[in-house]
């Protein structure tokens, strides 16, 4: 997780705890009911006097025009697969979700990983391979007394994870068996880097092969407990060496990596794990770029991750349209909790729902999905400020901004969905989807300061509908 003064300018922040309950049992009543005809919408305003909420009535499609902007829905225009949406269960998370009475936790997980009724769906999770800066202490799964490495790897053990992180992914594998998974490294066992040390260092160009192995008994280890690594990525952040845990993985060392050791190791152990690059900020196209213009990396090498904590969006397209046959994928948006609900809905939503599958991604994810009253657990030097997706206190469930961004998208357009033609010029922000059931599914933000009302064509008809300043709408029909 990248822990940088610049973060706290983003106009993308927070979240703020919100009523449970009664408010959240009529914001999305009646999902499970068949849908009338029409169109229906659920509604997220600013000031949460909507919270995805149901509206009561559908919108008709009617040959009527107007002046109004128009979306024009074209599903002949395909464009890349959703793999799905959701956050990083980091091993904090877990650890808070572990600690809830059993039918409380059995309670949440229904409503954030199933569809019926009141809940969410969220269709995919990263998870830090060993720990990330949201665990409550630094380990890997073969750490040794100062002085001593393990090449081998024969003292390598998942551990660390059976306490908390196994069991909650287990809970959740029963509620959505095809959930997938990417797993993330925020450092390699300390004696497998140049400064012995957690925080930064790079690793020993002689211990490639035995990071490879790895990543290899990783994957092995977790699909003995029942847990399929759907993906990986070679080092959370390599750029940002200052976080604790943290590596320094240049783009011509992460390639050397992959072409010269963790290719042929996934090969050999005949893996189907995808090795996804980079995983770091929209500012450095030229990152995975770099890896991807060495052929013999290049062949391994599924696609590029990315977070926006710099650059634009926009980047993920730059390296799609070089190489078109490798795919792009949205691993990590943080929300910091001292910004408000306000500030964040409508940028999160603009900027990484819409924009980031405007770009092509296929997944879109925010950063952790829980965490305490005090923005706890996390490592000494680890984020102070990580506004989880709920704040977990014991038993009692707040849900932040993070759950209304990504439940806008995860509920709708589930796994395999496939993002669809719709006017990008002269209208509200917006992102289509047909589903796998067939629905269509539109995404809107209003990123003006006032309401504004827009139709929905599709087929020669439309509907119109209005957004209050700020608000974020999804439409299904």
């Amino acid at each position: 997780m990248l822990i940088e003064f610049k973060r706290y300018v983003l106009p993308s922040l927070l979240a703020v705890t919100l009523l449970a309950g009664t408010s959240r049992q009529q914001s999305l009543a009646q999902t499970s009911k068949k849908k009338a005809a029409g169109v229906a919408s659920w509604i997220t305003n600013p000031d949460q006097s909507a919270l995805l909420q149901r509206q009561p009535a559908p919108l008709a499609f009617t040959g009527t025009t107007n002046s109004n902007p128009t979306i024009e829905v074209d599903d002949s225009q395909r464009f890349q697969t959703i793999d799905g949406f959701g956050y990083c269960l980091t091993g904090g998370s877990a650890m808070l979700l572990s600690k809830m009475g059993t039918k409380e936790r059995a309670a949440l997980l229904k409503e954030l990983f199933t569809t019926d009724g009141n809940n969410i769906g969220v269709s995919y999770l990263r998870v830090s391979i060993g720990a990330s800066d949201l665990d409550d202490r630094v380990f890997s799964y073969d750490d040794l007394p100062e002085g001593q490495t393990d090449p081998e790897l024969r003292q390598f053990s998942l551990a660390p994870d059976r306490q908390y992180l196994i069991p909650v992914l287990k809970e959740i594998l029963k509620l959505q068996p095809k959930l997938k998974l990417l797993g993330s490294p925020w450092s390699p066992p300390t004696w497998m880097k140049t400064n012995n040390n957690s925080k930064g260092g790079s690793l020993k160009p002689e211990l490639y092969n035995s990071y490879a192995q790895y990543f290899v008994k990783y994957i092995q280890g977790m699909k003995a407990e029942g847990i399929r690594i759907d993906a990986i990525t070679l080092q959370n952040e390599p750029l940002h060496p200052g976080n604790n845990p943290s590596l320094l993985m240049p783009a011509n060392e992460q390639a050397d990596f992959i072409k010269k050791s963790l290719g042929p190791a996934f090969k050999k152990a005949k893996l189907d794990t995808k090795i996804i690059a980079y995983d770091h900020n929209c500012d450095k196209p030229e990152y995975p770029l770099t890896v991807l213009n060495d052929a013999d990396a290049r062949q391994y090498v599924d696609g590029s991750a990315f977070h926006m904590y710099a650059g634009k969006i926009e980047a993920m397209s730059q390296v799609h349209e070089a190489y078109p046959n490798k795919n792009v994928y949205f691993t990590e948006q943080w929300v910091g909790s001292k910004t408000k609900f306000e500030q964040n809905l409508g940028w999160h939503v603009k900027t990484l729902t819409i924009g980031g599958t405007r770009n092509w991604a296929r997944t879109v994810l925010e950063w952790n999905i829980a965490a305490d009253p005090q923005q706890n657990p996390h490592t000494p030097g680890g984020c102070t400020e990580c506004l989880g997706a709920i704040t977990l206190d014991g038993n009692a469930v707040q849900r932040n901004v993070a759950y209304y961004t990504v439940a806008h998208a995860s509920k709708f357009a589930r796994p395999g969905s496939v993002r669809i033609g719709s006017t990008s010029t002269g209208t509200p922000p917006n992102v289509a989807f047909k589903a796998p059931n067939g629905d269509h599914v539109l995404i809107v933000q209003n990123d003006q300061t006032t309401p504004q009302t827009f139709n929905v064509r599709y087929k020669g008809k439309q509907v119109s509908a209005t957004l209050a300043a700020g608000a974020v709408g999804t439409y299904v029909w």
